[in-house]
């Protein structure tokens, strides 16, 4: 009884972990709406070059990877000088609720994250409705590289499997 509460414990306190790399969209949806409203300014090529999504639009920057990456931090993109801001000076990085908040009003949430009615963005377009927003969001996460931590835990769990095959055939 003791090894299920102490492994209930442990999985409790894992779950935050996973739970904040989750998405909320629906990422089917997402690939929807990104090829409705997105792709004429944004396209998402991986680190070797393949064009996952979009098309050849140079507008906007890149999108791979965006969850979990530091705002106006795409190489050789020019970004507007509160979304550099935001990122180099305050470390921020995009999550569900950063990128959600963004993309309805560029604008709007640049001046209210920043507290400077001054604050401009240089995306004119907004995203109408949260629930496109988070399903863009989603759809974005699918795209990207699976974090570290879940490739050596699945790791971790081959060679358990391994290590219990193993020893069920020598018995």
């Amino acid at each position: 009884m003791k090894l299920f509460y102490g492994a209930a414990i442990a999985a409790m306190a894992a779950t935050p972990v996973f739970a904040e790399g989750h998405a909320s969209g629906d990422a089917a949806a997402g690939e929807e709406a990104f090829n409705r409203q997105c792709v004429a300014c944004h396209v998402v090529v991986d680190d070797n070059g393949e064009t996952l999504a979009g098309r050849n639009a140079r507008t906007g920057p890149n999108l791979y990877a965006v969850s979990g990456r530091q705002l106006g931090s795409v190489e050789d993109f020019r970004y507007s000088d509160a979304l550099v801001t935001l990122g180099e000076e305050q470390e921020m990085v995009w999550d569900e609720e950063k990128f959600v908040g963004y993309v309805q009003d560029p604008t709007g949430w640049l001046r209210e994250t920043l507290d400077d009615r001054r604050a401009r963005g240089k995306m004119a377009f907004k995203v109408r409705s949260e629930e496109d927003a988070a399903n863009l969001y989603a759809y974005l996460a699918s795209l990207a590289p699976a974090p570290e931590m879940e490739g050596e835990a699945e790791e971790t769990m081959n060679e358990e499997a391994e290590t219990e095959e193993d020893s069920t055939a020598t018995n």
